[in-house]
C-alpha cells in the first residue's frame, strides 16, 4: 500500500503543477529534492511571482525511521518505526479575489520489533480561504468535495465537512480560517471499509481538486482590485498563518519530526499584515466575509 500510494502522489503532483501552470501562464516551479537524515526526503516544488500565484507549493515527502519521543507520546505507543507519506499544497494567489488553497492527501504505517505493520491509516482534505466571498465559489468547492464523495459514502461529505470546520478553527481569534471543505483523518480498515477502500476514496477526492479550484481561479483572476482589497488581504493571511503556526498538526509533526524547514514553512505567504485591534467596516464585503467564518454555513 505505501508504495502503491507513494507512486500515485508522485503523478498527482505532476498532474497538479501542470494544471496550476496552464493557468498561471508565465512562470513554472522550481523543483528542490531533498534527503532527510533519519530516512527518506521529498520533492519540494514552489511556484513565486506569477501572473496569477503570488506564491504556492505543491511537495511530495516519504520518510520513514525511528518514531520521535513526541510522536510515541501522542500515539501512546512505545519505540516503533514508522513510514509517512503524502503530498502537501497550498496557494497564495496575486489577485485578493482569488481564495488561497491547501489540500494534503497522506497514508502512514507503523512496525513492531519484527518489521510487520501494526497501524496504517489514511487522512487528508481540501479546504478554501477566500478573502472576499462569492457564494457561487463556495458553492462549486464544496459540491466537487461532495460529489467526490458520494461515489464511496454518502456519509462522508456530511461528516468531513463538519470535521473541516472544527479543525480549521482559529480558536484564539473564535473564527475559521476559511469556508472548509474536507478534513479526515485516521481513516483505518473496517468491516465497512477496507484499506483498498480507503486508497480508492483518498485518490478520488485527490483527483477532484483541480476541478475543484481551477475554475475559481480562472473566473476570478482578472479581477479588478484596489489597494484597500490588497490591505484586506494581507490581514487575513495574517490570520493565515496564526492558524498554521499555532494549530496545524501537520506543521507541528514536521517540526517535531526534525522535518524541512524550507518545506514546512512553504505554506506561509510572502506578504502580510498585523494591524493593531483591525474591525472591517459595517456593511462591508469585508464584514460579510467575517460574519461567515464566526459561523460556518452549509454550502450545498
Amino acid at each position: 500500500m505505501k508504495n502503491k500510494f507513494y507512486q500515485y502522489i508522485q503523478t498527482l503532483q505532476d498532474q497538479i503543477c501542470k494544471g496550476l501552470e496552464d493557468v498561471d501562464g508565465t512562470t513554472k516551479f522550481r523543483e528542490d529534492i531533498w534527503k532527510r537524515p533519519e530516512g527518506g526526503g521529498g520533492r519540494t516544488r514552489v511556484i513565486e511571482n506569477g501572473a496569477v500565484f503570488e506564491k504556492g507549493g505543491v511537495n511530495i515527502s516519504a520518510v520513514h525511521g525511528k518514531l520521535p519521543d513526541s510522536m510515541q507520546k501522542l500515539f501512546n505507543v512505545g519505540e516503533a518505526d514508522f513510514f509517512a507519506c503524502g503530498l502537501s499544497l497550498v496557494l497564495h494567489p496575486k489577485n485578493p479575489m482569488v481564495p488561497t488553497v491547501h489540500a494534503n492527501w497522506r497514508y502512514f504505517e507503523m512496525y513492531d520489533d519484527n518489521g510487520k505493520v501494526i497501524q496504517q491509516w489514511f487522512g487528508g482534505g481540501q479546504d478554501l480561504t477566500p478573502y472576499y466571498l462569492f457564494e457561487e465559489d463556495a458553492k462549486h468547492f464544496h459540491q466537487t468535495c461532495k460529489t467526490a464523495c458520494d461515489k464511496h459514502n454518502l456519509e462522508f461529505y456530511p461528516k468531513y465537512k463538519k470535521q473541516c470546520d472544527a479543525y480549521f478553527w482559529n480558536a484564539h481569534r473564535n473564527e475559521a480560517r476559511g469556508i472548509g471543505g474536507l478534513f479526515f483523518d485516521y481513516c483505518k480498515a473496517s468491516e465497512e471499509m477496507s484499506m483498498e477502500n480507503w486508497f480508492n476514496f483518498v485518490t478520488e477526492v485527490g483527483n477532484s481538486f483541480l476541478e475543484a479550484y481551477v475554475p475559481i481561479v480562472e473566473k476570478r483572476k482578472n479581477v479588478v482590485y484596489s489597494d484597500a482589497h490588497r490591505t484586506w488581504q494581507e490581514i487575513r493571511r495574517g490570520r493565515y498563518v496564526e492558524f498554521n503556526l499555532v494549530h496545524d498538526k501537520g506543521t507541528l509533526f514536521g517540526l517535531k519530526t526534525n522535518g524541512r524547514i524550507e518545506s514546512i514553512l512553504m505554506s506561509l505567504p510572502p506578504h502580510v499584515q498585523w494591524v493593531y485591534d483591525h474591525h472591517p467596516e459595517k456593511g462591508s464585503e469585508e464584514e460579510k466575509l467575517v460574519a461567515i467564518l464566526e459561523n460556518p454555513k452549509e454550502w450545498v
